[in-house]
């Protein structure tokens, strides 16, 4: 899968944090970013918002000249565990529109896939307890980073089951609206694909997201705003 086809899935996997320590409760949230995409000046957006009944949307949103990106993930809290319920995914890069919705179903422990995705990625997969699409690994990363637990996860996306590992890589000075904030950079990559993040413990998402492919920044975002 090339960033081409989903640019959203590998920085989604890295978008890091609704909650920094497990016993905080979700609050709903907007933040901002100053983005790069594609070589362009670029507008980012996270988003939490309450669906009721304990569900919850968590969305990233990048919109610049040449492309449209968005992703959104349906979740609740069961257990102590972050399961998604449903996810939808949206490009449109020039005149190419790309459209995919995911089902996970908890009952008969299965997600499945439909819209723009070829017939061998529609699933069913098996789930099991603790998997996450690509948008709700974020909540465990930042979590177990504070619990000191290793970064290890199980991601159900688009017909795949993919382990994924995240790493520190080291400590950061960041200046976000003029204050500068001690960061944490969480790094993992894939093939010639990097994900970096720095995680702020003042801000519930990423004060950075940086991705690389081929040794070049391909999307870069930077906090400006959050409340």
């Amino acid at each position: 899968m090339t960033m081409m086809n989903r640019p959203l899935t590998w920085i989604a996997a890295g978008a890091l944090a609704v909650v920094s320590l497990p016993a905080m409760a979700l609050q709903p949230f907007k933040a901002d970013y100053q983005a790069s995409y594609m070589g362009m000046q670029a507008n980012g957006t996270m988003t939490l918002a309450s669906e009721g009944a304990n569900k919850w949307r968590y969305s990233l949103n990048v919109k610049n000249q040449l492309a449209d990106l968005s992703q959104s993930t349906v979740f609740e809290e069961a257990a102590g565990r972050l399961r998604p319920l449903s996810s939808h995914d949206r490009s449109i890069l020039l005149v190419k529109k790309r459209n995919v919705d995911a089902a996970y179903n908890w009952t008969s422990n299965q997600a499945t896939w439909t819209g723009d995705i070829k017939p061998e990625r529609r699933g069913p997969v098996a789930l099991k307890a603790g998997d996450m699409d690509a948008l709700l690994i974020n909540l465990a990363i930042a979590r177990d980073l504070a619990a000191g637990k290793p970064l290890n996860y199980r991601m159900v996306d688009e017909g795949r089951i993919k382990p994924m590992t995240y790493k520190v890589v080291g400590q950061e000075k960041i200046t976000v609206e003029g204050k500068t904030y001690d960061a944490t950079k969480v790094s993992r990559g894939d093939g010639n694909k990097e994900l970096i993040a720095w995680i702020v413990k003042e801000f519930p998402v990423p004060a950075r997201l940086l991705q690389r492919e081929g040794g070049k920044d391909a999307l870069d975002l930077t906090i400006k705003s959050f409340k």
